[in-house]
């Protein structure tokens, strides 16, 4: 495990955080540069090698994050310290991507035909006007279509 000097160390190596020292001996770190509201990358780094580093909705950390976003960071390496900090910066600074219009026509071997639908932030499967299902991921979405038997329609 990190000390708090040596993850200080690491994290004072990011020139676009800025320190903000808090109670009890703690600091945060902060991300200026954010083009969201939320500007905290680390928060309540304690003088123990407790501390937290936001994530957002990041798949990687999906499994780490409380409900609040945040991982501890208590038994990081260096490595995984630098790599969930720079994706955390990464995070903050980036713009998401608009996902092109999709719209595709799904048939089975019956003549039914599906509509699958790119609805911001959701993929809609539709009969006519009605929704199927709705999955967060296109994969997804062709992965349920599939099992259900039909085809993309050319």
């Amino acid at each position: 495990m990190l000390t708090f000097e040596q993850k200080q160390q690491i994290i004072e190596s990011y020139t676009e955080l800025e320190r903000k020292d808090i109670s009890l001996k703690r600091v945060n770190y902060h991300l200026k540069s954010s083009l969201y509201e939320k500007t905290l990358v680390v928060e309540k780094l304690h003088p123990n090698g407790n501390g937290y580093v936001f994530v957002g909705d990041l798949l990687q950390y999906e499994q780490l994050a409380d409900d609040r976003h945040l991982v501890n960071i208590r038994e990081f390496s260096e490595a995984e310290l630098r790599a969930i900090i720079e994706a955390s910066i990464t995070y903050l600074t980036e713009e998401d991507e608009p996902e092109a219009p999709l719209e595709e026509s799904w048939k089975n071997r019956y003549g039914d035909e599906l509509t699958l639908r790119f609805d911001d932030p959701d993929y809609g499967v539709y009969h006519g006007d009605n929704v199927e299902e709705l999955f967060g991921t296109y994969e997804s979405a062709k992965e349920y279509l599939l099992e259900e038997g039909f085809r993309l329609k050319k």
